[in-house]
C-alpha cells in the first residue's frame, strides 16, 4: 500500500464520524452581546427592543422579537440575546432613568432620556431607519456597543 492509501484508510473512518456529528438541518444561531455606552450612574433600567425586520421598528415594543428592561447593576450595562437563527436585526434602547417602561418625551415629542441604536446611527430630526440601524448576525456569536444619545 502507497503512504497515500493508508492515510486515506485512518481518514475515511474520522470524516465519517465527522459528518454523523452535524446534522443536514443544523441552525448556526448566534448570540448576541449589546453593550450600552453613556450611562453615568445606576439609576433606572435599560431598555432593549430586538427587530428582526422594518415592522415597528423602533418604537413598536410589540412587533420586537425580544423586548426586556434591565437594571443597571454593571458598566458597561449590557444584555445577551441568546439563541438568533441568522438574519438582519436592529436593536433599539433607551435608558429609563425613572423605571416607567416607556420612552419619555416633552411636550413637542422629543425624548427627554437617553436612547440609541444599533450601528450607532447619527440621529437629526427623527428616528433612523431600520437599514439604518441593521445588523446581520450569520452564526457567530456577536458583541456590539450603542453610544446613548440625546437631544
Amino acid at each position: 500500500m502507497t503512504s497515500r492509501y493508508v492515510i486515506s484508510a485512518f481518514l475515511l473512518p474520522f470524516l465519517g464520524i465527522l459528518s454523523a456529528s452535524v446534522p443536514a438541518n443544523a441552525k448556526f444561531n448566534s448570540n448576541l452581546t449589546v453593550e450600552i455606552d453613556g450611562v453615568s450612574d445606576r439609576q433606572g433600567q435599560i431598555c432593549f427592543s430586538l427587530f428582526k425586520s422594518s415592522r415597528g421598528f423602533p418604537d413598536s415594543g410589540n412587533d420586537a422579537v425580544d423586548k426586556r428592561c434591565v437594571k443597571i447593576t454593571e458598566t458597561p450595562p449590557k444584555i445577551t440575546f441568546n439563541d438568533l437563527p441568522p438574519n438582519t436585526y436592529a436593536v433599539a434602547v433607551f435608558w429609563d432613568n425613572n423605571s416607567d417602561g416607556e420612552l419619555n418625551r416633552n411636550f413637542l415629542g422629543v425624548p427627554t432620556e437617553k436612547f440609541g441604536f444599533s450601528s450607532n446611527p447619527v440621529i437629526r430630526t427623527g428616528p433612523p431607519k431600520f437599514s439604518d440601524s441593521a445588523i446581520l448576525i450569520t452564526g457567530k456569536n456577536q458583541v456590539i456597543s450603542i453610544k446613548l444619545q440625546s437631544f
